[in-house]
């Protein structure tokens, strides 16, 4: 299963947001709702086609308020998720899943939520480590190079 987790604005309530409207209530209706970071929404969908489909018909609100669209998808990683324009290039065929790895965000997880990311380069297969502040752990979100710069 292919997890899609909109990560909210500090200032919207994300949740409230998207269910009080009928057309992402209604796109949302036949998931289960999950909030794995604070101020999130996350769902299981069946394919990474699906998740882009799911997030492209949420767009209206993700532009509104949303920080964050991310797909973890596990054929790719099972721990490192994708930002939207990545998994958008990977479902189109413009970039192998295999060159997904190269550009991240890291964020810290503080409390459960995300906190200062940082943009590192993977080198000799390792990411450089976090150290924009303590956290408790890190979160990383694969991005395309037009993302990176």
């Amino acid at each position: 299963m292919t997890r899609v987790c909109i990560v909210g604005d500090p200032e919207v309530d994300l949740r409230r947001e998207l269910l009080s409207r009928e057309t992402s209530r209604e796109a949302l209706s036949t998931y289960d709702l999950a909030a794995p970071f604070e101020n999130s929404v996350a769902v299981e969908t069946v394919s990474l086609g699906a998740a882009v489909s799911l997030l492209n018909d949420l767009n209206w609100y993700l532009v509104r308020f949303a920080d964050e669209a991310l797909v973890l998808e596990p054929s790719i990683s099972e721990d490192e998720w994708l930002s939207r324009d990545l998994a958008t290039k990977v479902r189109d065929g413009n970039l192998p899943p295999e060159e997904t790895d190269v550009y991240c965000k890291v964020y810290g997880l503080v409390d459960g939520e995300l906190v200062e990311p940082l943009y590192v380069q993977r080198q000799d297969g390792e990411l450089p480590a976090y150290d924009l502040r303590d956290v408790e752990e890190t979160v990383v979100v694969r991005v395309s190079a037009d993302e990176f710069r």
